[in-house]
């Protein structure tokens, strides 16, 4: 049975629905580049923590806000973008203004799980932000699916996800996470939408002084226009920011 697709608009903000109030993604019409939700901001904070991505990975479209930010602001990445629902391909396409460049952006249909296991590709960032119309992330909250994604990430690899604290596998879901990267994630305080950003790492260690992390923000602000300076604030309050330095 396909996903039912709701297309809203309210005070100038376009919005993707499954069917639900539930809202999978958003656009402000007048800057459709611009990352919308709070919580698509603090996914992009992985960009503070390594050097330029090349080859990214996301599974899961929405309304495509992480994949067009990451095609407008890094011209030399390439993004793979995996995700199950046609219908949400095409509204991304139609109403979100989702780019069509096979070059840059390779878009796949099919089920983010099953690739990222069946996959011999290593990607620099690998982006997580799947859920059904029932907001179940199915595969995608799965131990095994987090050591996939470990061993698909390159030396300099990142992954963030977007994981929901409402839901009752919420903490079951952090723990595979912390298990599949051997204590090598971290996870922010909830967003006030009730999504909780986590970070993981492979290959060399990460250990950035709060300084230099921002010195990054401000120039990415001045780069893209994103502000991540209220993320690091937040960023501040994870266990593993120790003596004003993040070591993951």
């Amino acid at each position: 049975m396909a996903t039912p697709i709701d297309i809203r608009e309210e005070a100038g903000v376009r919005t993707l629905h499954f069917g639900s109030e539930w809202i999978q993604g958003a656009m402000r019409i007048a800057r459709p580049w611009n990352l919308e939700l709070e919580y698509t901001r603090e996914m992009m904070a992985a960009l503070l923590l390594r050097d330029t991505p090349r080859k990214v990975l996301l599974i899961g479209l929405g309304a495509a806000s992480l994949t067009k930010y990451l095609y407008r602001h890094y011209p030399l990445a390439h993004l793979t973008v995996v995700e199950i629902e046609p219908a949400v391909v095409a509204a991304a396409r139609q109403f979100f203004k989702l780019p069509e460049d096979p070059k840059r952006l390779h878009l796949m249909i099919g089920d983010g799980a099953e690739y990222i296991l069946n996959s011999s590709k290593k990607f620099d960032l690998i982006l997580v932000d799947g859920f059904d119309e029932k907001a179940r992330a199915g595969a995608l909250e799965t131990l095994p699916f987090y050591q996939a994604c470990r061993y698909r990430l390159s030396d300099n690899g990142v992954m963030a996800v977007n994981l929901l604290t409402h839901g009752r596998s919420f903490k079951r879901t952090s723990a595979h996470l912390v298990e599949a990267f051997e204590d090598r994630a971290l996870l922010f305080p909830s967003c006030e939408s009730g999504n909780a950003i986590a970070f993981a790492a492979a290959g060399h260690p990460i250990e950035l002084p709060f300084d230099d992390l921002k010195e990054s923000a401000l120039l990415l602000k001045e780069q893209t226009g994103l502000n991540l300076l209220p993320t690091l604030a937040r960023l501040a309050q994870a266990k593993s920011c120790l003596n004003d330095t993040l070591v993951l």
